[in-house]
């Protein structure tokens, strides 16, 4: 599974010049889960991250290479909850390290997507989150409530991952908040789409597409994506690619 890995690049160069905080996932440290999303209202928030206006992106990237992602562990860049002074900036970014993966790429792409589905099964107190597939944008209202209890980034990460990790294909998941002002969150969502392009694609391969590059909508992935042309025309084919 290293269709992802130019996306774990490009994220790393994002976020380079940056210094993060670095939790190590200890379970039984989550925020608490209601079991249902919360209705937080507007008077009853402190702020929004993501808010409308501001810039947000959410992606998941998956990768079997131990040198991407060898831990369970919750980064931050920038304020963390109690330090949010109104609505700012945000993007959750997860990083996932499957083991092998087996069957056609239509189960593969299942496979996938049940890990990924986790995040909808994450219900934190005080934490309403708004997700827009196709934006690929994630907005969370904090109510006041959740900020004075203690609410922090290292618990709302250690619920995400131990959700994750529910799944026996996750081997390592790193789960990464971003709510530094001046980074460019164009870009994260640039990222997200080409994620869910790269998922996307693997339904997309055994309905028949065209070997003829020239009349195909995934040339760009395939010209972006390492590995996506071998899986497109087969591992070890030749002589059939028109790329």
């Amino acid at each position: 599974m290293e269709l992802f890995n130019s996306l774990f690049r490009e994220t790393q160069q994002l976020l380079e010049n940056s210094e993060p905080r670095v939790w190590p996932y200890r379970p039984g440290e989550e925020w608490k889960d209601i079991g249902n999303s919360e209705l937080v209202l507007q008077k009853d928030a402190a702020y929004e991250l993501g808010a409308s206006g501001k810039g947000s992106a959410n992606y998941v990237l998956f990768t079997s290479s131990s040198e991407l992602v060898n831990k369970d562990q919750v980064l931050l860049y920038g304020p963390d909850l109690k330090e949010v002074r109104g609505d700012c900036d945000f993007a959750r970014i997860v990083l996932l390290r499957v083991g092998v993966l087996e069957g056609d790429d239509e189960k593969i792409y299942r496979t996938l997507k049940d890990i990924e589905f986790a995040k909808y099964h994450v219900n934190l107190e005080g934490y309403m989150i708004r997700m827009s597939p196709e934006s690929y944008r994630e907005q969370v209202r904090v109510s006041r409530q959740a900020v004075r209890k203690g609410i922090n980034f290292r618990q709302v990460g250690s619920s995400y991952i131990k959700a994750y990790k529910q799944d026996e294909n996750v081997l390592n998941a790193t789960v990464i908040f971003i709510t530094k002002a001046g980074l460019d969150y164009a870009a994260m969502k640039a990222n997200a789409k080409k994620a869910a392009d790269v998922t996307g694609t693997l339904t997309h391969i055994l309905e028949g597409l065209p070997t003829d590059c020239s009349v195909c909508s995934l040339k760009g992935i395939c010209d972006e994506v390492e590995g996506m042309k071998e899986l497109h025309f087969g591992v070890g084919a030749k002589g059939t690619d028109k790329h």
